[in-house]
């Protein structure tokens, strides 16, 4: 069966340069995180004073400054990889950052990777694999506009009125009522907002790809607007996601978070910008089983994480519910992470963690 245009037909060049990115996006970004925190330690050590308890020592640490800086190029490699390869493509990718930080904390920072752990990772890269193997291509567009048009059809601007409605109800009934007990209210606010944030993205990255090759988009008031909602959903994005993981425990707000917005992100993309279209049955089926797998190493990843933390706390004994943690430490049921020097657990078991993404 002829099939044209597809990634049947072979990778393409703009999905090889949108793959290349997202990978160096997960470098950096997963780097970042191993910097970070070493720079947290350094500054800790010198002022006496952790980040978690107020602490802001870190602002003066250059090797913080070096893993923040580290973080934006990685998140402007992700973005600028939205302009040449599908979101299908691209945001699952994201979870390789996971495997860096997992693999450079165990070398550099001690904290030790389990066999479940390796599971996750090895599970994550073959997942990557069968989507990169079987993602479409991106279809050409010579105009902003065409993406407006995308953006205005019927079936998207059902999705869009969809998740404002839902996050409008998430935001007033269900947030001040359950928003502290129920973790899917806050990280459902994020990963709604995220999708659309995503597909703003996509739309303003390809405009600057064009207006770089000398096709000027910022003379539409399209591009200015799509701006805007980039600008709207990552504000309100990034404060639901702190206040989940200030409220809850960071093993449990990262998977759901990324479960819930890869799922929704695709969505959008598939519905927006016609991704399987012209794809055939099997190649969409595979990239469905290679997205199921990424979520699961990622949730096994994450998972151990979890568990080892559990056990460093109680001796080897089981994780105790999230429910139960929230009663005994105060405010947001998150154990202090036992750091890689082995000190004992005093009033840390209970203290509030800070992590910084």
């Amino acid at each position: 069966m002829a099939l044209n245009g597809n990634s049947e037909m072979g990778f393409s060049g703009d999905n090889l340069k949108g793959f290349i990115l997202a990978l160096m996006s997960s470098g950096f970004i997963g780097a970042s995180f191993i910097i970070k925190k070493k720079g947290l330690r350094r500054a800790a050590a010198t002022s006496g004073i952790r980040a978690g308890y107020g602490g802001y020592a870190y602002l003066l640490e250059p090797l913080w400054w070096l893993g923040l800086i580290t973080m934006i190029v990685g998140e402007i490699a992700n973005f600028t990889a939205y302009a040449f390869a599908p979101a299908i493509l691209v945001t699952p990718l994201g979870a390789l950052s996971i495997i860096v930080s997992a693999v450079l904390a165990h070398f550099i920072l001690k904290e030790r990777l389990p066999k479940l752990g390796v599971l996750g990772c090895v599970m994550c890269i073959a997942g990557s694999v069968i989507i990169v193997i079987h993602a479409p291509q991106e279809h050409p567009i010579s105009s902003v506009m065409e993406v407006w048009d995308m953006a205005i059809q019927p079936a998207f601007l059902l999705y869009v009125g969809s998740v404002l409605v839902l996050v409008f109800i998430l935001v007033f009934h269900f947030a001040p009522r359950c928003g502290h007990t129920n973790v899917l209210v806050f990280t459902g606010i994020c990963s709604l907002m995220g999708s659309l944030s995503v597909m703003s993205v996509k739309a303003v990255g390809t405009a600057l790809k064009l207006t770089f090759e000398g096709n000027n988009q910022l003379i539409y008031p399209e591009t200015w607007l799509f701006m805007l909602v980039v600008a709207t959903c990552v504000i309100m994005q990034m404060n639901y996601l702190n206040k989940a993981l200030d409220t809850f425990n960071t093993a449990v707000v990262s998977p759901i978070y990324y479960v819930m917005f890869t799922t929704l992100t695709i969505l959008a993309s598939v519905i927006m910008f016609k991704d399987w279209d012209g794809q055939s049955g099997g190649s969409i089926i595979s990239e469905i089983c290679g997205f199921i797998i990424v979520l699961s190493g990622s949730i096994i990843l994450h998972s151990t994480k979890e568990y080892e933390r559990s056990s460093t706390f109680r001796g080897g004994y089981l994780p105790v519910s999230a429910s139960l943690s929230a009663q005994l430490c105060s405010g947001n049921g998150e154990y202090s992470k036992h750091e890689a020097e082995n000190d004992p657990p005093s009033e840390e078991f209970c203290s509030r963690k800070q992590d910084l993404y």
